[in-house]
């Protein structure tokens, strides 16, 4: 799925919080192109609304973001880092999702990374800034209120471009972890627990390292951490003592200008798995864990144009983990929803035939063993293919049930016609200028052809199926696109049907596509029309 953050957009980072407090997740992104920060209301199922863009008057793009709950008010805010102008913005939520104008604090020169957490024990959010330019990170410690007191900076490697929290030697106090780009090392500030930070420690990653992660990596509940390194086109993994100390780092292939990284658990199986948004390669690499703290080769899954920002979250409350990515170049957003076992679909291909042109397609279950197959109209080599499900999203080939002699068939749809719990076929011929039917025979195969006549002639048709009349009986509508009708042939029962009902819509209007649904909550079945010759929709409401 894609959401489009709108033209020269370039969204950089991504936040995910509940925003609006209906304990739902929300995205936020920063968009380094406009100076604006996007808001995507999250509606459950993995499904988003698109807020207006908000200007955040930044003399300089905005680079990173991250979102907490700084106020208490059970709604998150945003902190976004504006590197041009060294200092970091607070914004406010309100319960619909939108920000008050925010509040500005400095930081040190070029703030390329922000995080938040609770640094010295007071239950009040605070903040960490990492800064490329002056090579430190700066803390922010939280008043409650959304306030925050003046910055302390302390000292970490060459070229600051990541940071993190966690707690890194057990000892129930946060500590600061950052990825040095100019020096290519981590450094581990561990935490004193009143906000203040002891000297770094730096352990050697790869080329370039961008963006760092912390996580139980072996399930010996001691933190562990995970590096992406641009330049080698890797992560590091450095697994963790317990006491603050590090071992030296394991390097895993990822792909092409390795940006951004988290860490979740994709296939639950209780072992944290390892995300990674390439920029170069346009992919996110998955890299599953084995919980000892190695990791499987990585899988890869396309992303938009340039992805920069990655994060994880269960968006459609299936329990189980998705991706989100922000794609610079393509100024848009890439969900991926995750599924067991096999984590995230890849596209596959199912092979139709030589020049077949498949032209539509429905899935059902046509050979009732509970698995969902997929029925394809192929217009060019005429026939309709079916490919049965083997329920673990792989199918078998497919196998053709010729249309001769009705031989151009365009548009296809399905339903139990005559009330035998077998899954049927209807398709409308172009050529015979037809609505053919096949009953299925349950076991995946189908009977012969029978023809009604559309009595209208037209090189297009859409299908619906739906029962319009209420006799719990599905009938057919029929979208018939060169004369300007649709057309309506009520069910018998028994797999028949009455002969076809035109009803002229406005000449020119050329209906390409029909979709039934309630539209008014009248409980009678209404039509939606799709018209490319008048760049038209037609709401046909149903009043008897």
């Amino acid at each position: 799925m894609m959401l489009s953050t709108g033209a020269n957009s370039h969204p950089t980072s991504i936040a995910v919080g509940d925003f609006n407090g209906d304990r739902i997740a929300d995205i936020a992104l920063a968009n380094n192109g406009t100076k604006h920060v996007d808001m995507m209301i999250g509606k459950g199922k993995g499904k988003f609304a698109i807020q207006t863009s908000y200007e955040i008057g930044f003399d300089s793009p905005p680079l990173v973001m991250a979102s907490g709950d700084f106020n208490n008010d059970k709604r998150s805010e945003i902190v976004i880092a504006n590197g041009g102008s060294n200092h970091v913005d607070i914004f406010v939520a309100y319960n619909n999702g939108s920000f008050e104008n925010q509040t500005r604090y400095s930081a040190g020169s070029f703030p390329q990374s922000v995080v938040v957490g609770d640094l010295n024990n007071d239950t009040r959010l605070d903040i960490v800034v990492a800064n490329y330019y002056s090579n430190d990170v700066n803390v922010l410690l939280g008043n409650g209120n959304g306030s925050f007191e003046n910055q302390t900076r302390y000292s970490a490697g060459s070229g600051p471009w990541s940071v993190v929290v966690g707690d890194l030697n057990n000892d129930t106090r946060l500590d600061i972890v950052v990825a040095n780009w100019g020096s290519n090392d981590v450094s581990i500030l561990l935490g004193n627990g009143n906000g203040s930070f002891e000297n770094q420690t730096r352990y050697s990653a790869g080329s370039y390292p961008k963006s760092v992660v912390v996580g139980d990596l072996n399930n010996d509940t001691r933190l562990d951490i995970v590096v992406a390194n641009w330049g080698s086109n890797d992560v590091s993994v450095f697994l963790g003592n317990g006491n603050g100390s590090f071992e030296n780092q394991t390097r895993y292939s990822a792909g092409s200008g390795s940006w951004s990284v988290v860490v979740g658990d994709l296939n639950n199986d209780t072992r944290l798995d390892i995300i990674v948004a390439n920029y170069y390669s346009n992919d996110v690499s998955v890299l599953l864990g084995n919980g000892n703290g190695s990791f499987e080769n990585q899988t890869r899954y396309s992303a938009g144009s340039f992805p920069t920002s990655v994060v994880v979250d269960d968006f459609n409350n299936d329990t189980r983990l998705d991706i989100v990515v922000a794609n610079w170049l393509s100024n848009d957003v890439s969900v991926l929803l995750g599924y067991d076992n096999v984590v995230f679909v890849k596209q596959m291909i199912l092979v139709t035939g030589n020049d077949s042109r498949p032209q539509s397609l429905v899935i059902s279950d046509f050979n009732n063993d509970n698995l969902m197959d997929i029925r394809v109209v192929n217009s060019r080599t005429h026939n309709i293919g079916i490919f049965l499900g083997y329920g673990n999203i792989s199918f078998r080939n497919q196998m053709t049930y010729s249309t001769y002699p009705y031989l151009y068939p365009c548009s296809m749809g399905a339903g139990d016609f005559n009330n035998d719990t077998r899954v049927d076929i209807v398709f409308a011929s172009c050529d015979a200028d037809s609505v053919v039917i096949i009953l299925g025979c349950g076991n995946g195969s189908f009977g012969n052809l029978i023809m009604y006549s559309t009595n209208s002639s037209s090189s297009r048709y859409s299908l619906a199926v739906e029962d319009i009349n209420t006799d719990t009986i599905l009938d057919i509508v029929v979208a018939i696109h060169d004369t300007n009708y649709l057309g309506v042939l009520l069910g018998q029962g028994n797999g028949t049907f009455a002969s076809i009902i035109l009803f002229p819509l406005e000449y020119g209007t050329h209906p390409f596509s029909i979709v039934i649904g309630d539209f008014n909550n009248d409980r009678k079945l209404d039509f939606a029309v799709a018209n490319n010759g008048t760049d038209s929709l037609n709401i046909l409401l149903q009043t008897c």
